[in-house]
């Protein structure tokens, strides 16, 4: 055996590679009314008001008209790209070929921007207005549509079951027809905990079926509750979001598009990998959805991406 076998040691690299920890599908979307649009804003939905039956005015007395109010709601489309380049000669020195991987962070990168979207429309400004050239801006009641962080406690508390029961009621008070649309809450990790710190929630003697699957809090009090760590935080209070699927709009004006080209101009003829998308979102109706605050101090888990 020769003492200079060493000499021929070799060191093994993977071939396997793996994105990074990241919220890879969207969460809300397929949750909310949806629509495709051209042009440069959209009305996806049109309201009608409420008329009260009133006495007979009087025999032979003239007609009494009531005028129904209408109410016209507009979405605004915002474009967003990712470009990535693969250099030919750098592909030659490795052992695998990465350009799957480059549509899958891209393919996540899309995901996270439908819930963004919606996310931040939740609670802005929504645009209304009779035509395109009259608009007039409603801005989010938190008087109205606010559960304070403080509800059902002496000081701020996260997410409770004292909370999800105000939700569920506000939406009956304000005509919402839950028996009819899928309630959905969102809300984070630490929202989560919360709720499986609470007897209410994992106990079957509060359930006629058990709440957990798997040991996880998918669906109660007739909300689906889904898990979303991009929601916003203000001073250690996280906003979540419950609302009814008529309740937020997501308008399309590109779906996810995916190409991957030679770049002849460039040096190196290097793949580019190019994803486009077009897309924007409001708030529907008032009382479709609400903001709760709930105490949050895991600043920590505003992952990003």
């Amino acid at each position: 055996m020769s003492e200079n076998l060493f000499k021929l040691y070799v060191t093994e690299f993977s071939t396997i590679l793996v994105l990074k920890l990241q919220q890879r599908q969207s969460k809300l979307r397929g949750r909310v009314m949806e629509g495709f649009h051209v042009g440069k804003q959209a009305s996806p939905i049109q309201y009608i008001g409420a008329i009260q039956m009133r006495a007979p005015a009087g025999r032979f007395a003239p007609i009494q008209r009531q005028d129904v109010d209408f109410t016209r709601r507009w979405v605004f489309p915002v474009d967003k790209e990712a470009f990535q380049l693969i250099d030919t000669f750098d592909k030659l020195k490795i052992l695998q070929d990465p350009t799957s991987q480059y549509s899958d962070v891209a393919a996540a990168a899309v995901a996270r921007e439908w819930d963004d979207r919606l996310i931040g429309a939740a609670f802005a400004a929504a645009q209304i207005g009779a035509d395109a050239g009259g608009l007039s801006t409603e801005n989010f009641s938190t008087t109205n549509f606010q559960i304070a962080s403080t509800f059902g406690s002496s000081s701020a508390s996260g997410l409770t079951v004292a909370k999800m029961i105000e939700a569920k009621r506000l939406f009956r008070k304000f005509q919402v027809d839950v028996d009819a649309e899928t309630m959905c809450w969102v809300t984070n990790s630490q929202g989560e905990s919360d709720l499986l710190n609470q007897v209410q929630v994992v106990s079957t003697e509060f359930s006629d079926r058990p709440v957990l699957q798997d040991g996880k809090v998918t669906r109660f009090l007739g909300f689906d509750i889904v898990y979303s760590e991009r929601l916003t935080s203000t001073s250690n209070v996280r906003q979540n979001i419950a609302f009814v699927k008529s309740g937020l709009y997501l308008g399309v004006w590109k779906d996810t598009e995916n190409s991957i080209d030679r770049r002849v101009d460039l040096s190196g003829l290097p793949y580019q990998v190019a994803t486009l998308m077009s897309s924007g979102a409001t708030r529907l109706e008032p009382g479709r959805l609400l903001q709760v605050l709930c105490a949050d101090t895991s600043a920590a888990a505003d992952v990003t991406p």
